[in-house]
Formats: C-alpha cells, sequence, structure tokens
C-alpha cells in the first residue's frame, strides 16, 4: 500500500474541509509546521512535525515523525538517539550531482527520506529508488508531488515507485484524487468456463486492433463481447505465427461495436477506443491491470460469430476476424485459433452481472440479443 501525506502547513479557508475529507478517507499522514497543529487529529492518522524556517520546539508533542533539513535542525541521526520516542525523517532538495548522492545515502540508511526534485524529470527518483533497494534500505521514501497527476507518475516510477507521496492539496478533492492514485490497483476478476456451442461466417465488417503501450504476457489478453453480460478473453499477439512476425502490443479483438472493459467496471465500445484510452489487460487467473492505448487500426475484413454458453446458461457472443491467427484463450492459458473452434471447446470469459448505460454498470431491464 502506497502512503499518502497531506502537507498542511500552508493554512487558509479550505483547510478545516481538506482536512475533514483527509480524515474521511484514511489518509496515511497528516504534515503540520507546528506541533500545535497536529494535537487533536485522529489515531489512525500518523502525524508528521516539518518545520519550514524555525528550529525545532522543544517538545514533539503528539508528533509520529519529525521531518527535518539537516542544514536547519542538525543530523537525524543524532536527534533520534537525544529522542527515541518519535522517528526522525531527513529532507532533501535534488538539484544537482551531489544532492542527488545525499538523497541515495538516505534512501540507504534513513528511516524517513522526504525528498523534492527541482527538475520535472522523474529520471532522478528512479536512481534513488534503485539506490535504496541496492542497499536493501528499510525505510520509506516519500516523495512530493505538485498535483495529483503527478502522484500517480510517482506511484509508478521504475515500477516500484515511490513508497509514498507528500502532497500540499490546492482544493478540496486533492485528498480524494490522492488515496485513488495510491491504490489504483485494478481487482481480480471471476473467471468462467464457456463451452463453445458453435460458429458462424458472416461477411464483411469492421474490426479493430488494438493496439497498446505495454508488452502483453503469453496468457494475457483483453475481454470482448457482442453483450454486456457476456465476454471472451482474446488474447494478444504473443504466440509465434508462421507468416509474421509477433506483436505482443497488440490484440486483434473483434467487430467494432464490441464491449470490452476498462477501468472502475467500465465498458467501451472497440469503437471509441484511441491513444490515451485505457482498457483492462486480463490473465487467464482473472488479474488485472490497467494499459494504454497507443493506437486502434480499424479496417474492413471477414468477420466470424462465435457463440457460447457459461455454466449458469448465460449466453454469449464474440465476432472478430475471420482468420485462423486470431485467437482466444482456454482454460490454463491454451491457445485456440478462431477458425478452428467447433461446438464442445472451451474458451474463458468474463460475465458482468450489471447492465450498462453509457458504458456505466446498472442495475435496469435490458434485453441483449
Amino acid at each position: 500500500m502506497k502512503l499518502c501525506w497531506l502537507d498542511l502547513r500552508t493554512k487558509n479557508e479550505l483547510t478545516p474541509a481538506i482536512l475533514e475529507e483527509a480524515v474521511h478517507q484514511r489518509i496515511d499522514g497528516v504534515v503540520a509546521s507546528s506541533v500545535e497543529d497536529l494535537a487533536g487529529l485522529p489515531p489512525t492518522v500518523k502525524k508528521v512535525l516539518f518545520p519550514r524556517g524555525a528550529a525545532l520546539p522543544e517538545n514533539f508533542g503528539e508528533a509520529d515523525v519529525v521531518v527535518v533539513n539537516p542544514a536547519e535542525h542538525g543530523d537525524p541521526a543524532v536527534l533520534a538517539a537525544r529522542h527515541p520516542e518519535v522517528e526522525f525523517g531527513r529532507y532533501v532538495e535534488i538539484v544537482d550531482a551531489e544532492t542527488l548522492e545525499v538523497a541515495c545515502r538516505s534512501a540507504a540508511t534513513e528511516k524517513w527520506s522526504v525528498l523534492w526534485f527541482r527538475d520535472p524529470t522523474k529520471i532522478p527518483l528512479e536512481i534513488v529508488i534503485a539506490a535504496g533497494k541496492a542497499a536493501k534500505g528499510t525505510g520509506s521514501l516519500i516523495t512530493i508531488a505538485q498535483d495529483v497527476e503527478e502522484a500517480e507518475i510517482i506511484f509508478g516510477v521504475l515500477e516500484l515507485g515511490s513508497d509514498g507521496v507528500m502532497l500540499a492539496p490546492a482544493r478540496v478533492g486533492d485528498a480524494t484524487g490522492l488515496k485513488a492514485a495510491a491504490v489504483s490497483r485494478t481487482p481480480d476478476l471471476e473467471m468462467v468456463e464457456l463451452t463453445v456451442t458453435g460458429s458462424t461466417h458472416i461477411g464483411m465488417g469492421e474490426r479493430a486492433c488494438v493496439d497498446t503501450v505495454t508488452h502483453f504476457r503469453q496468457d494475457e489478453g483483453i475481454l470482448v463481447g457482442s453483450h454486456s453480460k457476456g465476454m471472451i478473453l482474446c488474447v494478444s499477439e504473443t504466440h509465434p505465427l508462421p507468416y509474421m512476425p509477433t506483436r505482443p502490443f497488440r490484440v486483434n479483438a473483434g467487430a467494432i461495436h464490441s464491449y470490452t472493459l476498462s477501468q472502475n467496471s467500465r465498458t467501451h465500445y472497440l469503437s471509441e477506443l484511441k491513444a490515451g484510452s485505457k482498457v483492462l489487460a486480463v490473465d487467464v487467473k482473472g488479474q488485472t491491470r490497467l494499459v494504454a492505448v497507443g493506437r486502434v487500426k480499424i479496417e474492413s475484413r471477414p468477420l466470424l460469430s462465435v457463440d457460447a454458453v457459461a455454466p449458469d446458461g448465460t449466453t454469449v457472443n464474440l465476432i472478430l476476424q475471420d482468420d485462423w491467427h486470431v485467437r482466444v484463450l482456454g482454460p490454463g492459458g491454451v491457445v485456440h485459433n478462431s477458425t478452428e473452434l467447433k461446438p464442445g471447446d472451451v474458451v474463458l470469459g468474463y460475465l458482468p452481472t450489471a447492465d450498462r448505460h453509457v458504458g456505466y454498470p446498472i442495475e435496469e431491464f435490458c434485453l441483449e440479443k
């Protein structure tokens, strides 16, 4: 779980509402410049004292963590020896190679490192994260973000991301956005085994190839279906083909009217996807991750309609390109060439429980056929 610290050292008329939101969202830490501002916070919130342009107080009050700038306040290790009742962290401003080295040492040795990077590039943060991991550092890196969008990027740097983000909220809602960025892991899906009942050549139409900005694994693809309550797992082009190279970023997904899943349980038509859209990558175990679309190729091709049925009797349909190299996945990651599917074959799919209105799940009467 990534850590979210809210920097409330600068107060204004919105501060009480922002603090109430932070507590409601279970923000991990609240940062204040004085011990008085930490008083009365609930025990669910880590109380972080971070004086700015002022000496350390004689008494740290209810503070759990004290972040210090060594140039102003002294060495965190020396302070920790004097005050074992609280934890100390080091603040580092990374502006050049020398301060980057300081940040790397802090990542390897300090309990807490609060980092501010002057330049927008994330390469210095990558270096600090790597240095901390290489030294088997057990402390936490808290990186200062300018806004929620930057926080999302920081959480994903080097795939590991910073252990936490400290953000000074500009408005009510930023605490909610920060928390959402920290817990953006997509939920697992319950995959079901679908039995193929038949397939039919239906003539020409438009199909969409979804090219993403990621490498799919061989047991991974996207869920596609003609109906909102039933989808089949279409495999990416990671498996070798005799006449063309593999394209591990691509899923030859299906006809343009088809649904696929994106974030927050929402569906999108394949025809709606474009560069920058998000789709849900799904593997045979139902594990998911959100991936970005780099391009969608829509072209006229012969189409094949595949029908299948779930154990509960739900019928599922998928219309996809009528070609041998277009494939779907079965249990255990077995790859099925779509043109060779026959009644009795078993493929993997997913059965959403809700109907859809403009892509959002909604409980209402809806007949699809």
